[in-house]
């Protein structure tokens, strides 16, 4: 993700924090110094900041060690202002690892809740609660404080809404019954009634809750469209979908050159060649940027993607689908017994998923 700083890795996961996080510590410097608190309360407040942030990297870990133990990978985590966002390499299907892996990262908010709980005494009453609260964080009340937000995110994360935990648990659990395709439309729709009923109570109340019901509608709507794209894939192999006719460009031939056949062809992925061997990709943005950046006569061996993406033509579509949406500017070779038998790229899939789909609706009707 562009805008981040990276602080390190925790068993083999990269962990990344984002240029706007430091916004919200200025935010948090202003709102307490506007409300009169001293340089002391200020410090504990970010303090606080900084250590809810801890907890939501702990969240994401929970999710990363549990689904490492399904063989899934995380490419790693990312703390944004608005929480954190750890990349799996793939999404667990099984119904039951799903739940698990769902399930870990509350779980961790209320093992911190739990801990914490030791060493405190909760109020008694409510009046109590909120007295205790009153004045802001500060060192009477920053471990009552840190309780209260970790019980706040695990309940908030098990809102059966995507695409938060909930959401997921929701469909693992109608995925023991149905489809995976059909769970999840059912749990993206739910969690889209939700969505709205946020959008409204943020306009009577929080604004912020506005801001958190478009980011699960547009959420849910996301996570239903590519379960059902993969859907619509099972079944169909590589070689059903792979395009013959692409375009060559040599290595040594010059960023010059290339443009003119972007700008004289309908082709916007390349395969680069060397003595008719394939060394490397070259796409229409790659084109653009070496254009802004180097001479005309740069030879594309110094600027093509010398990366290549092999794909077998027996593959299964929906196996590859992560793969081919994870390069989604990436022209791809199919192979067959270790020849090139064609290219494949994002376009050409969801023109076949869009074809399918009109099929599907046209049967229905």
């Amino acid at each position: 993700m562009k805008g981040t700083l990276k602080l390190g890795k925790i068993a083999g996961i990269g962990l990344f924090i984002h240029w706007t996080f430091s916004l919200l510590i200025l935010f948090i410097v202003y709102i307490n110094h506007k409300a009169g608190q001293n340089a002391t309360q200020i410090l504990w407040s970010v303090l606080f900041i900084l250590c809810i942030f801890i907890t939501v990297l702990m969240h994401e870990l929970g999710h990363a060690l549990t689904a490492k133990k399904y063989n899934i990978k995380t490419i790693d985590i990312t703390l944004l202002p608005i929480g954190g966002l750890a990349r799996l390499e793939r999404l667990p299907e099984k119904p039951s690892e799903e739940l698990v892996v769902a399930l870990a990262g509350p779980l961790v908010n209320i093992a911190l809740a739990f801990i914490t709980s030791l060493f405190i005494t909760l109020p008694n009453t409510s009046e109590q609660m909120v007295s205790q609260l009153a004045n802001g964080v500060n060192s009477n009340n920053f471990f009552l404080n840190f309780f209260l937000v970790n019980i706040v995110l695990a309940i908030f994360n098990l809102i059966p809404a995507f695409p938060m935990d909930g959401g997921r648990v929701l469909r693992a659990l109608l995925s023991y019954k149905l489809e995976r395709h059909v769970a999840t439309k059912i749990a993206a729709r739910i969690g889209q009634i939700l969505a709205i009923g946020f959008i409204f109570l943020g306009f009577f109340s929080n604004p912020f809750l506005i801001f958190i019901g478009l980011f699960v509608f547009m959420g849910a709507q996301i996570e239903s469209e590519y379960t059902e794209s993969k859907h619509l894939l099972k079944g169909f192999k590589v070689r059903d979908v792979l395009m013959k006719q692409y375009q060559i460009i040599d290595s040594n031939e010059t960023l010059e050159t290339a443009v003119a056949i972007l700008l004289d062809s309908p082709y916007k992925n390349f395969l680069v060649t060397q003595e008719n061997l394939p060394v490397g990709t070259l796409n229409r943005d790659q084109i653009i940027e070496a254009l802004s950046k180097k001479e005309e006569e740069t030879q594309l061996s110094s600027i093509m993607d010398s990366n290549l993406i092999l794909l077998q033509a027996d593959s299964f579509l929906e196996d590859i689908f992560e793969l081919v949406y994870k390069n989604k500017s990436t022209l791809m070779l199919v192979m067959e017994n270790d020849q090139l038998i064609g290219t494949l790229d994002t376009e050409n899939l969801l023109e076949f998923i869009l074809i399918k789909e009109v099929k599907a609706k046209r049967a229905y009707v």
